[in-house]
This record gives structure tokens, sequence and C-alpha cells, in this order.
């Protein structure tokens, strides 16, 4: 193995000063959380920086990772008192993001055996690390409201077996790696339901991929929805928009056309009402025109200061294309000029009221400008988010539970609350949203996009 260095790159010596003591590595952090740092750092015959901040960041993004979302089965699990052991995986009959984390589920547990037989341990212990965010920040984040629904319908269902299915045998699949957490989950997750599972994860099987289950077709649409999501989420942050705030269309370009399941994803992951696929970026960009002086500077001599005015105010896209077939006419201080494709200097801008991103051969242009409509929704959801943030924040309040909400301080958005009662009503689980008087115990002032309202929260 390579040398453990200390985090400036020094040789640890006892001379030095700079010798980590394991134990304390152990007690702080954890002894799987130190086994990781060097499974995942780098490969084993490489020198190692170490610290504490390194074994704690990948205790982070993946231990904490794969943690909290075992822990959000288990609580949901809780609630609703679902045993797997009385269902079955209906793998034909699932949605498309319920087919994808099982695709990637199983090419992970085929690249990961191949990666282990091969003794390629650090890349195979990356792979875990990056299916684990794609588990919790994509799969689990976008199907959480699947698990608030109140029957225990066929989608509900679904989900919890399709989250039971994957932790699972992602638990069997990590447990060499980090034997400690891995059989606390076990035991909870397998054990508590199932008294004839093997007595220990380290008894178990290690996986073995379904090659039914692997959809590469599938596994590469969703790269292409992240990506455009991504791209999405940048041109919002461009433009300065939040994510709660709807906005109305956003034009795609990609050599992969998205099916309309995909496309679904798309919207709702950015709040978009439409989605638009082109052919090409042509109509989401503008030209603007400057005079290319080394032959303009002849063509008008003392009129150049006037035709430079002229020449920015030529329309962008017009011009270009005319530009293509040929020479254009301007006119300046009554003389006409004509202007060939080499007097002009040009440049790409971006058109008025689209924010635009590009990236691995995707192009994605949102439609920034926003009506009355789309205000007065982004303020309805951001009103949900601050209610929704102060139950989490309220002592005593389960997520099940139900609540009366009281609100005062602001006139405009009073009177949004009260034309979209019902809707705030269902995602906040309330039974009864009515104005106050400014007195209600648990009072709280939130901002709303610059607009201030005091809202009490109160169980039922």
């Amino acid at each position: 193995m390579g040398l453990v260095m200390d985090e400036e790159g020094i040789k640890m010596s006892k001379h030095k000063g700079n010798v980590v003591d394991p134990w304390d590595v152990l007690n702080l952090e954890g002894a799987d959380a130190a086994r990781w740092y060097f499974y995942s750092t780098s490969a084993p015959w490489l020198p190692n920086r170490f610290s504490h901040e390194s074994v704690k960041l990948g205790q982070s993004k993946f231990i904490g990772t794969y943690w909290n979302t075992y822990a959000f089965y288990i609580m949901y699990a809780d609630i609703d008192n679902f045993d797997p052991t009385k269902y079955e995986l209906d793998t034909k009959n699932l949605c498309a993001m319920d087919r994808w984390i099982l695709s990637r589920l199983n090419s992970l547990i085929k690249e990961v055996d191949s990666k282990l037989q091969a003794y390629d341990i650090t890349t195979a212990a990356r792979m875990i690390q990056d299916f684990t965010d794609e588990l919790s920040n994509w799969y689990v984040r976008r199907g959480r409201e699947r698990y608030w629904a109140g029957d225990m319908n066929k989608d509900k269902i679904d989900a919890f077996m399709t989250l039971y299915t994957v932790l699972e045998q992602f638990t069997r699949l990590c447990a060499p790696f980090v034997p400690f957490v891995t059989e606390s989950v076990y035991q909870n997750l397998v054990r508590s339901v199932d008294a004839d599972a093997p007595e220990s994860v380290h008894l178990c099987s290690y996986p073995v991929a379904d090659e039914s289950l692997i959809d590469r077709e599938l596994e590469t649409e969703m790269e292409l929805v992240r990506n455009i999501v991504e791209l999405g989420r940048n041109a919002r942050s461009d433009a300065n928009i939040k994510n709660r705030q709807p906005i109305s269309e956003i034009f795609v370009v990609s050599d992969t056309k998205l099916d309309e399941e995909y496309q679904g994803i798309v919207l709702d992951e950015l709040n978009i009402k439409s989605i638009k696929m082109l052919d090409d970026a042509s109509t989401l960009t503008d030209y603007k025109f400057k005079p290319q002086l080394r032959t303009c500077g002849r063509k008008f001599g003392p009129k150049l200061n006037a035709a430079k005015e002229v020449i920015a105010a030529l329309p962008g896209k017009e011009t270009m294309a005319a530009l293509k077939s040929g020479p254009v006419k301007i006119t300046v201080d009554g003389e006409e000029f004509e202007m060939n494709e080499e007097d002009f200097l040009v440049e790409m801008v971006q058109p008025e009221g689209l924010s635009t991103k590009s990236d691995k051969g995707i192009t994605v242009s949102l439609n920034t400008v926003l009506t009355d409509d789309l205000i007065e929704e982004g303020l309805v959801r951001e009103m949900i988010s601050k209610i929704q943030n102060q139950r989490k924040e309220t002592e005593g309040l389960q997520v099940t539970d139900r609540i009366s909400v009281k609100y005062c301080g602001n006139d405009k958005l009073a009177s949004i609350i009260e034309k979209n009662k019902e809707t705030i009503s269902s995602e906040v689980l309330a039974v009864a949203i009515e104005a106050g008087n400014g007195s209600e115990a648990g009072l709280r002032e939130w901002n709303v996009n610059g607009e201030s309202i005091s809202i009490a929260v109160e169980k039922v």
C-alpha cells in the first residue's frame, strides 16, 4: 500500500508530531467511515492524504445518505404498518422511475461484482457512492408523495416494494465495505419482518444481477432527463427565478427525443407547464451587429458613428438570415449602403425573455416571462413551503398529524390564501385555514417573495 500522509501531504512521523491516533478516528467518525475513506479516496498503491475532514466527507456523501434513505423507508413503513413479506414486487407493471432504479441497481451489482473480481475496490466503491446519490436525491426525492397517499393503493405498494427491494439488495452489496452499518440496517430492515432470514447480513449470499431488469435504453433516457433538469436549474438560477415559481415553457434541443412519460418528469421536476422539443437551437439565439472597422471605415467615412447606431439597431435574426442569401442594404443619413457579411462583427446573444444553457450536446431554454397567474401560483407554493417548514419546527407535530392554520398581517396574501385554500389544505394536511387576529400562540412571521405574513399552526 502507498503511504498514509497528513492533510498537507507530509509523511506521518512521531518526530514531526503529525501522526493520527487510529482510535481518535474510530471514536469520532467510526470504523466504517475510516474503511470507506481508504476504499474510495484512491487506489491502494497511491499515497493518501489523511484527515478527520476527509473521513467525515465520505461519511456524509455515502454512509449518511445511505442511512437517511433507509430511515426514510422505515419511517413511512412504520406509519403504514407496511410488511414487505406480504407482497410481491410486480416488476412487469411498474412506472418508469421504479423500472429505472431497479435497472440501475442490477447494473451496479453487475459492475461492482466485476470490479471486485478484478480487485478494483476503489472503482467499485465510487460506483456505490454514485448510486447512493441517485437513489436518495433522484429516486426517493422524486417519489416522496407516493408514500403519503391515504390508502394502500397499487402505486404506493409498488413504491414501498421497490424501495425495500433496492435497500435489501444494496445492503448486501455494501456489506463487505461497511460491515457495521449494513448489519444495523439489515437487522431492522429485514430481520424485523422476516424471522426466517439469515441471522446476519454477513451470512447472506452476495447479490447477483438480474439481467432481465437491466434496461440500458431506459437508463440512457433517464440520464438525458437528469441532464436536462440540471441545465434547467442552472437556467433558472441565471434568470433569478426560484424553483417554486412556475414558468410557462421549456425548449429542449437534443439528438434524442424524450418520450411523453419522461417529458412529464422534466416538467414536474422543473415546475414548468409545457415542453417543446426542437431540432436545432437557432430559434433560441439572437444576434447583435457592430461594424467591422477594417472595411466600414472606408465605406462610411465621416458617417461611421451614425452607421454604428443604425447597425446596432438592426433586427438580429432577420438580418442574419438575409446575410446568408446575399448583401443587405442600410440607410445612413439618407444615403443607402450595401453591406456584406464581412462588414459586420456578429455577436450571438440570448433573446429577451429566454434563459438558455448548453452542455453535453443538449441545449435548454426557459421562457422567463411571468404572467399574473404564474406569479400567484408561485406565491401559493411559497405559502405551502412556509407552512410545511413551520409544521416541522413545531414541537410535538408528527408528519401525519392534521393541523389548523391561522394567518394575518397581509391582505394581498390573505386574498390568495382564500382563493387557493383547498389546494393549500391538501398539501399541508390542514382541516381549517382561517384569518387570525394576531394573538394566536406560536404566531411566526414569514417573508413570502417579499411579502410579510404571520402564520400559526396547531395540531387538531
